[in-house]
């Protein structure tokens, strides 16, 4: 019989052990910590495509501006909220404010307001992975009774991901939502949305919508969100991803070796599992975001409630947030703020 609760956990979140193992067997692994700018002439390259191909569409049938979104379109947004991520690591500029005004104008093609505030999310999921009250990556109680086990609810869920995750923010409230920031990217972004509109017309814009909802929903792109911490093998809290598609998504399938190392860029994840093979070996992986979408919708067993929850915060204080430029690394709260 299908599981209807989620899975409870006594013991700390798997990361933080596992990176001061790792890093007494390989200290070397330490050179990949850095930052990437080259990942700024990415995200300037890939705004422009997505703005040049929305202009392309303005008079276009909208059966092609769904088609294009779907096959094009979304990975670039896909490979967009990839360098958001590192962005809101630290892992692009040394401070934090060109690395947030970076993550803004990637934000631009998004249709939604979000690089900023996921900073502001992403980093607790970091160190308090499983943790209702923080980690906006869980699934809320009342989603997971209401998509339940059937593959239909399931592709709702996947089709209005964006709106199901702007929800859960009522249960976080220990972290703070609006700053100044905050209002500049939302600012900044109805200021495009509103352009867009007026320049290039409806269908312009709604390839931005539509190319936002396929990159993180009903697509087999959607099933990163699957891979990356759903029980989709035994117990094992956190899985990683080895295709194709790591090609165009900045090597984010690295799920593991990035929690292991939230200050090791992008580029450089591959090598964290070359450097530290028996770490990963032993891991179950992915190999396929496609089969893994077809598994999660059609697999009663594989369901929202397949995820992992603990109360146990570790011993990172709440205020990692605040502290000025960069990532927040797990490993830094476990190696006693080390280097890292």
């Amino acid at each position: 019989m299908p599981n209807s609760a989620f899975v409870w956990s006594d013991q700390p979140e798997p990361h933080r052990g596992r990176t001061r193992a790792m890093l007494k067997a390989h200290p070397e692994l330490r050179a990949l910590v850095g930052r990437n700018p080259w990942t700024a002439g990415l995200i300037a390259l890939t705004v422009v495509t997505q703005g040049v191909l929305a202009w392309s569409l303005r008079d276009q049938p909208w059966w092609m501006v769904v088609a294009v979104a779907w096959g094009v379109g979304a990975f670039l947004d896909h490979a967009l909220f990839a360098m958001v991520h590192e962005c809101a690591h630290g892992l692009v500029f040394k401070r934090r404010t060109p690395n947030t005004l970076a993550a803004i104008i990637a934000n631009l093609p998004q249709f939604l307001p979000t690089a900023v505030s996921f900073r502001h999310y992403h980093i607790k999921h970091h160190s308090f992975q499983g943790v209702p009250e923080l980690d906006a990556d869980l699934p809320s109680g009342w989603e997971a009774r209401l998509i339940q086990h059937h593959a239909l609810t399931k592709i709702l869920w996947l089709a209005l991901f964006p709106v199901f995750q702007i929800a859960r923010v009522v249960r976080l409230r220990e972290i703070r939502l609006l700053d100044p920031w905050v209002a500049l990217n939302w600012t900044v972004q109805i200021a495009f949305n509103v352009a867009v509109w007026q320049v290039a017309g409806p269908r312009a814009l709604a390839y931005f919508a539509l190319s936002l909802a396929f990159s993180v929903g009903l697509h087999p792109l959607g099933a990163r969100w699957i891979q990356e911490h759903y029980l989709t093998f035994g117990e094992q809290e956190t899985t990683s991803y080895y295709g194709p598609l790591n090609a165009v998504a900045l090597n984010v399938g690295y799920h593991n070796e990035h929690h292991d190392l939230p200050s090791v860029p992008w580029h450089r994840l591959p090598a964290v599992r070359r450097g530290a093979p028996e770490f990963y070996d032993s891991l179950f992986a992915h190999r396929s975001w496609g089969r893994l979408l077809l598994r999660f919708l059609f697999d009663p067993d594989l369901s929202l409630y397949s995820r992992v929850i603990r109360s146990n915060r570790g011993a990172v204080p709440l205020t990692d947030e605040s502290r000025p430029d960069t990532e927040l690394a797990v490993s830094q709260a476990t190696l006693g703020r080390s280097n890292l």
